[in-house]
């Protein structure tokens, strides 16, 4: 009980030193006030902390040499980051020397300057370990590829298309991209042996998937995939409307099927390799993606879930973190919380960021993660007060022993 009082009156403190500061001094004192307050007794309680950070060649450098990657992952141990998401498949290329994808597409690696006669993905291993962190690599496109990949003009018949047959779906209403057809067993094999071929060569901790991992809730009526819909149900053509609740559950399906098939060719490899999801909200992936990680999380494919809460309305973040599912997933896996920290050319202010920390820490959820490394600024001292102490990584209870049948 006195130690219950104690957490009582250390969290009014730090949330009375918080408002003071915010009237006061101004947004960027709450961090270091934390720091030497409240923050490192928020922290140092809590012993196990999910402390993540997504690694992009997208408006950022991190990845384009040695030099960048080894200085990038020294600054993030001492900032008392553990856990390292580097991206490794990225605008229809992979960012390692792969053979898989020089069968499939023609390039062993992205041909970007930078990447050339590197293994990026050897490098940040080797020394992302010798620090202390976890290695998580990150397929951030999933199944989503730009409409001039030379994988599509490879392979125009693995794009899954629109009712009317276009491919074509525009990122942020601007950029064209187009989408591999999750039911087609070509793109099954290529997908499955990209990750498995990672997990084979390299002593990776785990492979991450997010919400690209899925099709817009308008494609689907691809002929391969009509064809399969119609055998399924005597004949008859998917409805018309995309957002049919019947029609969305079966290609739901189908997605979580290739889920499984990944799941255990991975598992089968190796079976205490983390099996990471960073999605959207499960009702907005699974409506608008035909992600359904709900589903995944009950039959045991997933072993840490990151949801995305990019919100720059402190209401609104408060309203996803608090929904039932979040909180209902929390109680079988580590679930923890995608922070924007910025974007191309802006950063979030610190005093939200540190205000979304704290209410991820009230709520008890198994830590955080930011995207992305470029967004953090030149604000060590910021996030340094965050994670004034370093802290381990959580991991999925009995994760040898959820392995899905092939």
């Amino acid at each position: 009980m006195m130690q219950q009082g104690l957490g009582h009156r250390r969290r009014f403190l730090i949330k009375g030193l918080r408002r003071w500061a915010g009237l006061v001094l101004g947004g960027w004192a709450i961090a270091i006030l934390l720091q030497f307050a409240g923050g490192a007794i928020a922290a140092d309680a809590l012993s196990t902390e999910l402390r993540g950070i997504w690694l992009t060649n997208i408006d950022s450098e991190v990845l384009f040499s040695n030099h960048n990657l080894i200085q990038a992952l020294r600054r993030l141990h001492y900032l008392n980051f553990n856990t390292l998401y580097p991206t490794v498949w990225n605008g229809g290329y992979t960012l390692y020397p792969s053979r898989v994808a020089e069968a499939s597409i023609g390039f062993e690696q992205d041909p970007y300057p930078g990447f050339e006669g590197r293994d990026m993905l050897g490098e940040i291993v080797a020394e992302g370990h010798r620090q202390g962190m976890t290695v998580i690599p990150w397929y951030e496109f999933g199944l989503m590829a730009p409409a001039d990949a030379e994988l599509v003009l490879r392979h125009p018949d693995w794009l899954t298309t629109r009712q009317d047959g276009d491919t074509t779906w525009l990122e942020g209403g601007v950029i064209p991209r187009v989408w591999l057809n999750p039911l087609h067993p070509e793109v099954q094999d290529f997908m499955a042996q990209l990750l498995t071929e990672a997990v084979q060569r390299y002593p990776i901790d785990g492979i991450q998937l997010d919400d690209h991992f899925g099709i817009p809730v308008a494609f689907g009526y691809d002929p391969l995939t009509v064809d399969r819909y119609r055998q399924d149900h005597d004949g008859a053509d998917p409805p018309e409307d995309p957002f049919d609740p019947d029609w969305i559950r079966w290609r739901a399906n189908h997605i979580t099927e290739f889920m499984r098939r990944i799941v255990a060719e991975v598992r089968a490899i190796n079976p205490n390799c983390v099996i990471s999801l960073s999605p959207n909200p499960r009702e907005f992936a699974y409506e608008n993606y035909l992600q359904d990680w709900g589903t995944w999380e009950r039959q045991g494919l997933l072993d840490e879930l990151i949801v995305q809460i990019y919100r720059r309305d402190m209401d609104r973040f408060i309203f996803e973190v608090e929904r039932p599912d979040m909180q209902a997933t929390r109680e079988v896996l580590p679930v923890s919380v995608g922070i924007l920290a910025g974007l191309r050319g802006s950063v979030m202010d610190m005093s939200l960021i540190t205000e979304q920390v704290e209410a991820v820490r009230d709520r008890h959820f198994a830590g955080v993660a930011f995207f992305f490394y470029e967004t953090l600024g030149n604000r060590d001292s910021l996030f340094r007060g965050l994670f004034p102490n370093p802290a381990r990584r959580p991991t999925a209870p009995n994760l040898d022993e959820n392995i899905p049948a092939a």
